[in-house]
């Protein structure tokens, strides 16, 4: 593909996409700035990296309107765009091509029920599970080992790698991408106390509700309900090995680091940032666009949209910055508080001299 091609490309997104340097190269693959070399294409978004602008070898490089190119090697050429973060995500899913999940059709070693209903082009892989009542739409590829229980419904251009588990009643939308290891819909967890310090088992009668365009990476967990439903909602994205809980309301585009977890009856807003190992108490709400930092603790609601919380209670960012200034002068202000008892046992011994 010839950096020509590579600008009428990104043409199709962007105006202005402005070049610098020839347009006749051909590009065979992306590389990081700096590891790039001649052919290869890359990207500058953060200014921190402009430093690699003057030594990469790559043979194109996208970058900002502002990026400075006085020092760009001999050779090398630029793509200017509002969003070069943006553009070069399109450049890779363009070399990227389509991963193989499995062969077309249905595998002769599947396991699907007479009832389960297909679409078009609908590929199961080795050993898959397709239960009673299932309905599978138009493209969506099953992968090896994947189980669905009975009355599952998968919506169209879906994927669902090797050895998901999708228990009964669950309702997957459309282009939705469920990786290795993730079970949805396994019970909740409501257990009620006894008297006597034993525990009777709630049964969760509810289900799970995926929309269109989510994404839920690898060896992830989403509990059914136990009545109505946990909705995650469109375009939501979930990394590896979260779990949320039963009952969960996750908002649109909203995206979950690895390793957090959502109690029961937790509701988060649309375009929510959550860190990396945030937690959270139950029956609590997060507005729209909050952002949470890493490994937070949660344990109240917060009700203004945007704002950005962090910390352990996690309180409003600016709040919990300045106590984290006080917490390290504390040594400080221990010794001068020293000081000053010396001072005053000091004046003290004087008087009863």
């Amino acid at each position: 593909m010839k950096i020509a091609e590579i600008k009428a490309f990104l043409g199709r997104c962007f105006d202005p996409v402005e070049l610098v340097g020839a347009d006749d190269i051909e590009i065979t693959s992306p590389a990081k700035i700096e590891e790039a070399a001649a052919s290869q294409v890359t990207f500058v978004a953060n200014e921190k990296y402009y430093r690699h602008i003057g030594s990469t070898g790559a043979s194109l490089v996208i970058v900002g309107q502002k990026a400075p190119l006085e020092e760009a090697p001999a050779g090398t050429s630029f793509l200017r765009v509002a969003d070069p973060y943006t553009a070069f995500v399109f450049i890779l899913q363009h070399f990227s091509g389509k991963r193989r999940i499995a062969a077309p059709g249905i595998a002769a070693s599947a396991s699907v029920a007479s009832s389960a209903r297909f679409g078009k082009n609908v590929s199961v892989g080795e050993n898959a599970v397709i239960g009673e009542n299932c309905v599978i739409g138009d493209d969506t590829v099953i992968g090896p080992n994947t189980v669905l229980m009975d009355s599952v419904t998968v919506g169209s251009g879906c994927e669902l790698y090797p050895l998901v588990t999708i228990y009964d009643g669950t309702v997957i939308g459309d282009r939705v991408t469920i990786h290795s290891g993730t079970v949805i819909g396994a019970d909740g967890f409501g257990f009620a106390p006894q008297k006597d310090g034993s525990y009777i088992k709630i049964p969760q009668m509810g289900t799970v509700e995926i929309g269109d365009d989510v994404e839920i990476g690898a060896n992830t967990t989403i509990d059914r309900a136990t009545m109505g439903a946990t909705v995650i909602e469109k375009g939501a994205k979930i990394d590896n090995l979260v779990q949320i809980a039963h009952n969960c309301r996750i908002g649109g585009d909203t995206v979950i680091a690895s390793q957090a977890g959502i109690s029961g009856s937790v509701k988060i807003g649309r375009r929510c940032l959550i860190g990396g190992q945030a937690g959270f108490a139950g029956h609590l709400e997060l507005a729209d666009r909050i952002s949470v930092a890493a490994k937070a603790g949660i344990s109240k609601s917060f009700m203004e949209p945007g704002q950005a919380i962090r910390g352990v209670p996690a309180q409003p960012m600016r709040d919990q910055l300045r106590q984290e200034a006080q917490v390290r002068g504390l040594g400080e202000m221990k010794s001068r508080l020293d000081a000053l008892e010396a001072r005053l046992l000091e004046l003290q011994e004087r008087l009863d001299g």
